[in-house]
């Protein structure tokens, strides 16, 4: 167990590393209003919490999101409330997993038989595959709609995992994807601006 937390606390202190490399996707409910959103709420007690969440197994790191998208949130204009008050639940969930890539290279080469440069060949030759492993993380928000329990928007934000040496620089990364994932909601509004 104690190596399982380290492992999350690791990966969440390597979310989505340099977030340059962060790709995001989002979908949303094209039926669904959001024009009439504008408090929010997080999760109560175990509200749509899966355990095996790195965020689960790291509450530090989750608080770390949860700031994150409250300062976006609420710098666009969405008001955070109490469970009766609130138009939408945000979700913060994370996973890692491990990737594998591989590189196949096609070799050229040029030699000299036994007898001299008249003796030489070229050509191709068989190559090798050079495989490389890294671990991917993705961070997904969910926004969901607190009066029908339904799912309305999902932001997801994938990318390679690093390692930070300050909280300060971790903090950094988490404040980039979630404005990233968050640049994109509600649906339909300008950059920036809450509708």
């Amino acid at each position: 167990m104690k190596r399982r937390t380290v492992f999350a606390a690791l990966f969440m202190a390597a979310l989505l590393g340099g977030c340059s490399t962060v790709s995001v996707v989002t979908d949303y409910d094209r039926d669904f209003d959001f024009s009439g959103m504008h408090t929010y709420r997080w999760p109560t007690g175990d509200e749509g919490i899966r355990k095996s969440d790195a965020l689960v197994e790291n509450p530090l790191v989750y608080k770390r999101v949860q700031a994150a998208v409250d300062s976006k949130l609420q710098a666009r204009g969405f008001r955070l409330a109490d469970s009766k008050e609130a138009d939408f639940i945000v979700h913060a969930h994370a996973g890692v997993k491990k990737v594998r890539s591989y590189y196949p290279q096609v070799g050229l080469s040029y030699g000299f038989g036994h007898r001299g440069p008249y003796r030489s060949w070229w050509g191709p030759y068989g190559g090798y595959t050079y495989v490389g492993a890294y671990e991917e993380g993705s961070l997904l928000l969910d926004v969901i709609d607190a009066r029908k329990k339904e799912l309305t928007w999902r932001g997801v934000a994938t990318g390679v995992v690093r390692r930070y040496r300050t909280p300060e620089a971790m903090q950094r990364d988490i404040d980039e994807a979630v404005a990233k994932i968050l640049e994109q909601f509600p649906p339909g509004a300008p950059m920036g601006e809450a509708r």
